[in-house]
């Protein structure tokens, strides 16, 4: 028999929504939620032992999530994780992503769900990754596509597109039986009878990212600032990349009425930040957002920062910065951000 560990989020675990979304990584015994059908879908020779959960919030925004998340999948000794579907949930496809990439490392089989837009897409490498609808209303078709590509992970079967598979795949040296230019032609065909996607090297994927709806009395609000330039304590005490940034930073600035000069610097390595160092607000604008506090158009801010840097950053970090930042914000009930760039 089988032994299948399947992670989903706290709403899924039963536990409740976003209310419930900092809870931290816990498990209940057998199928719960949409593993019950799942369990029907792998058959008699697998069984669901235990469904390890974790909030949203907590999963995407916690330092060590992912590794706390799997300890917990090993206690069981599984032969295999399922983790989602996630659907288009950008924290639960993270969160997804991380423990997914982590039990791969660890040996363990896996295999995740999640919709080709979600970003933690990215962030999930080279495992596999089948897709899923865009919300829990095909919840059904959803899991339908994953208990199948499981039984193929449980076989030992490498998943193709055909199983649904989505993201990138790891790669392989062969040797193919035509060259490279009998390719190209056979490419150029492929793509004039109307297939546009066709390719031998996918190209990244960029967002669109449609912008939130206005605040409606930004004098009540709670406005936080964020930063890509770099703007941190002098000496860079905790070490921010000045160029393809893998981590942000936050720091308070609760008591604090302006960026002194000598008291905050740029470490930021893709411009002169003489000026920026001259006078950090010109990077980070907390001396116009204290008088904007001051005079009540603005509730007032939130007590710290969060900063990171843009120099080179990889899309994907940057992707992973983005959904980090908005949960540590939403749970801290800010409303609006200012975001600063160089």
């Amino acid at each position: 028999m089988t032994r299948v560990v399947h992670y989903v989020n706290q709403f899924f675990a039963g536990l409740g929504g976003e209310d419930q979304a900092g809870i931290a990584p816990s498990l209940k015994e057998g199928a719960v939620g949409p593993g019950r059908r799942l369990a029907q879908l792998l058959g008699d020779d697998a069984e669901i032992v235990a469904t390890v959960y974790c909030g949203d919030d907590y999963a995407a925004s916690v330092e060590g999530a992912a590794a706390q998340i799997l300890a917990l999948v090993m206690s069981y000794e599984p032969d295999v994780l399922i983790a989602g579907p996630a659907f288009g949930s950008g924290r639960y496809g993270l969160a997804c992503a991380r423990l997914g990439a982590a039990a791969d490392a660890a040996g363990l089989p896996v295999v995740v769900a999640m919709h080709e837009d979600n970003p933690g897409l990215d962030e999930a490498g080279t495992i596999p990754v089948v897709a899923s609808g865009a919300t829990s209303r095909e919840m059904r078709a959803s899991l339908d596509r994953l208990g199948a590509a499981a039984r193929k992970v449980i076989a030992g079967d490498a998943l193709t597109s055909d199983d649904g598979r989505i993201g990138r795949a790891a790669r392989a040296t062969t040797v193919a039986e035509t060259t490279a230019a009998e390719r190209a032609v056979d490419l150029v065909l492929t793509r004039l009878a109307g297939d546009r996607d066709a390719t031998e090297i996918p190209l990244p994927r960029f967002d669109r990212v449609m912008p939130a709806q206005p605040i409606e009395d930004p004098a009540t609000a709670t406005v936080a600032l964020v930063t890509e330039g770099a703007v941190v304590p002098n000496g860079n005490p905790d070490g921010l990349e000045s160029a393809r940034a893998t981590r942000w930073l936050r720091y308070p600035i609760d008591e604090v009425a302006s960026l002194a000069s000598g008291d905050y610097v740029s470490v930021h390595g893709g411009f002169s930040t003489s000026w920026a160092n001259e006078d950090p607000c010109r990077i980070l604008p907390l001396d116009v957002a204290r008088e904007l506090e001051q005079e009540g158009a603005i509730g007032k801010l939130h007590a710290a920062y969060l900063v990171t840097a843009g120099n080179g950053t990889s899309v994907a970090n940057a992707r992973r910065f983005g959904i980090e930042w908005a949960a540590e914000l939403r749970k801290a009930g800010v409303q609006a951000a200012v975001l600063t760039s160089t």
